[in-house]
């Protein structure tokens, strides 16, 4: 009997340990591999001081849609403390849509009509597949047409389509949403409720923004260290 009960003391041991090991991953204390992943090889971000965050969306998927209100709050709280980008991927060849977000974002109407192109889609039904359904959009949401087809057509329009694919590539993006912080961490709303089984859209759009406190959270300190001055006798 002492043997047998040896053996179950050491089942419920390890029980437990893989209790405590499950809880000690979750959104609000993320974990490299579970939560977010940590990329093999960091890109160059152009935000100094300051966290960048890049969410690589596009107006066809319904999760960003759902997301972006969520998001849109977040940034506003984040204010100073990060650079805050959009890339819209180019999935299914709508090569359309990435143009429509990045003359918005040339024209500097992101913040006025970027959740309108998204309504364009989702409620209107506007599938933004062709330049026609993308000048429709224009001609309906009040933008100067021939101001919108000059930039859509120019090559400016088309360098950003070629930065946008290769960060795609860069940053490993298969699916969208994804937020990438500071170059170097990249999570999304279904990884970041990895740990916790079954939820809701909305769970997992919350779950994600408590990853990214976190990781902006965890880039401002390594910033931070960084550029700490070395103390003296010590090598920096």
């Amino acid at each position: 009997m002492r043997g047998l009960s040896q053996v179950i003391r050491g089942v419920l041991l390890v029980g437990l340990g893989l209790l405590a090991s499950g809880a000690g991953a979750s959104p609000a204390m993320p974990q490299n591999g579970a939560e977010y992943r940590v990329l093999g090889r960091p890109q160059p971000t152009e935000s100094g001081k300051k966290v960048e965050v890049i969410e690589f969306f596009a107006y066809f998927c319904p999760h960003c849609n759902a997301l972006e209100p969520l998001i849109a709050e977040w940034v506003k709280k984040q204010g100073d403390n990060i650079v805050f980008k959009r890339v819209h991927v180019n999935f299914h060849n709508l090569v359309t849509q990435q143009k429509l977000y990045f003359t918005l974002e040339a024209m500097n109407k992101t913040d006025e009509f970027h959740v309108k192109a998204f309504n364009a889609y989702h409620i209107d039904r506007n599938r933004l597949a062709t330049d026609a359904d993308v000048m429709n959009f224009v001609a309906k949401s009040g933008l100067d047409k021939q101001k919108f087809s000059d930039v859509y057509n120019s090559f400016t329009i088309q360098s950003k389509l070629a930065r946008a694919n290769q960060m795609m590539e860069a940053y490993q993006i298969d699916g969208v949403p994804t937020i990438a912080i500071d170059g170097r961490y990249v999570t999304s709303p279904a990884q970041a409720i990895a740990t916790l089984g079954r939820s809701t859209e909305d769970m997992q759009n919350r779950a994600v923004l408590q990853v990214m406190d976190f990781l902006v959270a965890k880039a401002q300190k390594e910033k931070t260290a960084g550029s700490a001055p070395a103390e003296p006798g010590k090598k920096k």
